[in-house]
């Protein structure tokens, strides 16, 4: 997996611990316990976590590491409708918005 140095570009000067827990801990350690869980599963359970608790705005980018991840558009499509039902309804067409902008990029 490669570095991960979002949290330092985007908050580094603003919050410098969060953002080195963000890159080193978060996707330096955890993310890379690839025995433990691969980095295609982690995606799942992310999107699950994202999806689930309306966390959207972080939804854009973990959907584009999943595809990376190979997470496929037929499985994120399963995914999403799987949450709606659990997790609500309006969750699942919001994550559908931003899956759909993501996907649909790629195909063009």
């Amino acid at each position: 997996m490669k570095k991960q140095t979002a949290g330092r570009d985007r908050l580094g000067e603003f919050a410098p611990k969060f953002a080195e827990l963000n890159d080193d801990v978060l996707f330096g350690e955890v993310w890379s316990r690839e025995a433990e869980l691969s980095p295609r599963d982690r995606s799942i359970v992310t999107i699950s976590a994202l999806v689930s608790g309306g966390n959207f705005e972080q939804l854009t980018n973990h959907l584009k590491l999943a595809r990376e991840n190979g997470v496929t558009k037929t499985e994120v499509v399963e995914i999403i409708t799987q949450l709606a039902f659990y997790c609500g309804w309006p969750k699942g067409w919001s994550a559908f918005n931003i899956a759909k902008t993501i996907f649909d990029e790629e195909e063009n």
